[in-house]
């Protein structure tokens, strides 16, 4: 069933959105992720443009962060203090990255800026996920107690301390509010909620307590990924909520059997194939810059003055 998206102005199956949806569904329920980072290069893939791509994909991340918040919450597992310095960086960096993207998009060039942008970054992510996945695979098989995490560094003599009771942690605003500001560009020019980097950041840099790092940083991510799809929806008008509401509805199917899946796989094996997935995504949009395009030229109609 050939559905048309008025705002990406193209025409696309409905089935096929639907399984897309399921499909990055399915896999945020087994790796934990929001999906955002491999929502929007499929996107891609299938002819929607990457402005549209971008924009609309915060939609899903809004939707699947929602009952992930309230869940822990019910567990008192946010630490509501962090996650309001982290979302206040956050706010900064994406009204940033939104300029950054109109910029870009002014000058005609967000569709190479964005494709760029993710080739660069899934490269790198999942290049370190797969050599640290690796390497936890090795440990598991060795004997022998696990080496301990070190407790400081010297981000914990930055001024202007803060205590998180519910992290146990006394530290500087600032590291917080550079790790949401990161995130908070990066959403706003890629699509992506930022989970699968926040989170690392929030336990080896902040080095939070695992048992508030996923709540906290769902809190943060609801809230921002909102925020950017207002902001596109109003400076860019980019925001398709046909394309929107459809991945949505695929998403939560997906995430049920997902997360059923993800209970019955070793963490280890998880993490090996998501970077593979990951790396599989990055090699096919960066063929995609250098493949010679079916037409060569293209001619587009100018109002005369």
């Amino acid at each position: 069933m050939q559905l048309y998206l008025p705002i990406a102005e193209v025409s696309v199956n409905a089935f096929l959105l639907l399984g897309l949806g399921g499909l990055v569904g399915l896999l945020s329920g087994m790796f934990g992720v929001g999906g955002g980072f491999l929502i929007t290069p499929l996107l891609f893939f299938i002819g929607i443009p990457p402005a549209v791509a971008v924009a609309t994909s915060a939609n899903q991340i809004v939707a699947s962060s929602v009952s992930g918040v309230l869940a822990h919450l019910k567990r008192r597992t946010v630490d509501i203090p962090m996650g309001l310095v982290l979302l206040a960086g956050g706010l900064i960096g994406s009204t940033l990255g939104i300029w950054v993207f109109n910029l870009f998009r002014s000058m005609g060039q967000v569709d190479l800026i964005v494709k760029l942008s993710y080739v660069l970054f899934l490269g790198t992510v999942g290049g370190l996920m797969f050599v640290e996945s690796l390497r936890a695979i090795l440990r598991s098989r060795r004997a022998g107690p696990r080496p301990q995490r070190v407790r400081h560094n010297r981000l914990h003599a930055l001024p202007l301390k803060v205590k998180f009771r519910a992290s146990g942690l006394y530290i500087s605003v600032f590291p917080p509010l550079a790790v949401g500001m990161l995130v908070g560009v990066m959403g706003a020019v890629m699509g992506v909620g930022g989970g699968f980097l926040m989170v690392p950041a929030m336990i080896y840099l902040l080095q939070m307590p695992t048992k508030v790092v996923i709540g906290t940083s769902l809190f943060q991510i609801l809230f921002l990924s909102a925020y950017t799809t207002m902001m596109h929806a109003i400076t860019n008008q980019t925001v398709d909520l046909v394309l929107a509401l459809i991945l949505i509805l695929g998403g939560v199917i997906g995430a049920q059997v997902g997360t059923t899946i993800g209970a019955r796989m070793k963490a280890e094996n998880l993490r090996v194939m998501l970077a593979l997935i990951v790396l599989a995504v990055c090699f096919q949009l960066a063929l995609s810059l250098v493949w010679t395009p079916s037409e060569l030229y293209s001619i587009d109609p100018v109002e005369a003055t």
